[in-house]
């Protein structure tokens, strides 16, 4: 299973996103965004850079792992009412702002111009 984006309401009334693993831990909240359609737009940046980004290495060469130790039990998530105006819905009230993948993207797209054209 793959992890999932998770759309909410701040407390200063931005829309923000977070995204989920697949045992639902938080691996990265999104920055402020004024309305659904720029947040719509943001999760679809994240989806297309995220499997293509470059991975850039700044831990000092010899650096000592330390064991991190593994909580007995898995936090419960909040209850749905310490989550404000957020519910498990796939399709925004007022229509479909984005739609969900039903299978991964390619790899890349057929260019829109040709190499002769003017």
């Amino acid at each position: 299973m793959a992890g999932r984006f998770e759309a909410f309401v701040d407390v200063d009334a931005y829309f923000r996103f977070r995204l989920l693993a697949p045992d639902g831990a938080e691996v990265a909240v999104s920055g402020p965004y004024p309305d659904k359609a720029a947040l719509a737009a943001g999760i679809a940046a994240v989806r297309e850079c995220a499997a293509t980004g470059l991975v850039t290495d700044l831990c000092p060469a010899g650096a000592v792992v330390r064991q991190v130790q593994v909580p007995a039990e898995d936090p419960a998530p909040a209850p749905a009412a310490l989550r404000p105006d957020c519910e498990d819905q796939r399709v925004p009230a007022g229509g479909p702002t984005f739609i969900l993948a039903k299978s991964p993207r390619g790899q890349g797209a057929r260019p829109r111009w040709t190499a002769g054209a003017r």
